[in-house]
């Protein structure tokens, strides 16, 4: 493993990629931060929040790492892809990408444990799941239903689990929450395996792209990126979010550019899109930044 640069082993995480599963905890911490001003917790325990957003970065950086690796192995990724090249490339071997995914994924059950022991047997039961949808992810992925498993790992579970280790309780009112961030996070994978749908096929395996077909799954992207914003601002309508979240539609504006990209993809012409999972995680960064400062702008004022 000495025959590559710690920036080579960082980079073949898909650092690109952490936005969904780090801004999810982020999110739900300061959400706390805005239920604990208006009295509703005491005792917040914020170093179990510091602790989650390095294990959600941990799992996510050995799921990409474990997805790669199958792909690779599967015929997923090959060189003429648009895949990841760390193993196409022959960069990396199969043996050090799996040693790296399960050290990453070691180092998350540890911490994962440390964050149990100082919370509660709730997170016991959430890591568990966690690591199971991890490791089945492409088990899932190639059976279309890898959209279900990013929804379950990168919205429902960290908006659960972080609003647990930092009260002690079930705060089932973040649930809320998973839904517009959620989303956006699966709009990364969706994105990706649309424009994969050939390459894909051709490895023998069947994507939710693939089972709906170009249009429908223009649709869903779409829908993907929009309904969050309308789920916001439905939720402050109700008043399970504050007035101030409504900040978060100001990533419309990226939303609309990504929005336009895939509406003018065609089946056979995918050149807008290649890059759209990147510019789809960057939505989820600037979408989510704009929340945690709703909140904190709420616990203040």
């Amino acid at each position: 493993m000495s025959r590559h640069s710690f920036k080579e082993w960082f980079l073949a995480t898909r650092p690109w990629s952490f936005p969904a599963s780090v801004m999810p905890v982020l999110v739900s911490i300061a959400y706390v931060g805005w239920l604990a001003h208006g009295g509703e917790f005491e005792n917040v325990r914020w170093i179990n929040g510091v602790l989650a957003v390095l294990a959600m970065a941990l799992f996510q950086a050995a799921g990409n790492t474990w997805s790669d690796l199958h792909d690779y192995r599967s015929g997923v990724d090959t060189a003429e892809g648009y895949g990841v090249k760390i193993l196409t490339s022959g960069d990396f071997s199969e043996r050090e990408v799996k040693r790296l995914s399960l050290g990453l994924l070691a180092g998350a059950v540890a911490l994962g444990l440390c964050i149990c022991v100082m919370s509660g047997p709730w997170t016991g039961a959430l890591g568990i799941a966690g690591v199971a949808l991890t490791v089945f992810y492409p088990w899932l992925k190639y059976r279309a239903l890898g959209d279900v498993d990013i929804f379950l790992t990168y919205g429902v579970l960290p908006t659960l689990g972080t609003t647990y280790v930092l009260t002690g309780s079930m705060v089932w009112s973040a649930l809320w929450l998973s839904i517009p961030v959620g989303l956006i996070t699966v709009a990364i994978l969706h994105v990706n395996n649309t424009r994969d749908v050939v390459t894909d096929g051709n490895a023998n395996i069947t994507t939710f792209a693939m089972l709906i077909g170009h249009n429908a799954s223009r649709a869903v992207y779409i829908a993907e990126l929009l309904v969050p914003f309308a789920a916001v601002a439905l939720l402050v309508v109700f008043g399970v979010l504050p007035a101030w979240t409504l900040l978060s539609l100001i990533a419309l504006a990226p939303a609309m550019k990504n929005v336009r990209a895939m509406n003018g993809s065609t089946a056979t012409d995918l050149g807008g899109i290649l890059a759209l999972d990147g510019a789809t995680a960057q939505l989820q960064l600037v979408f989510s930044l704009l929340l945690c400062v709703s909140f904190i702008i709420a616990s203040i004022i």
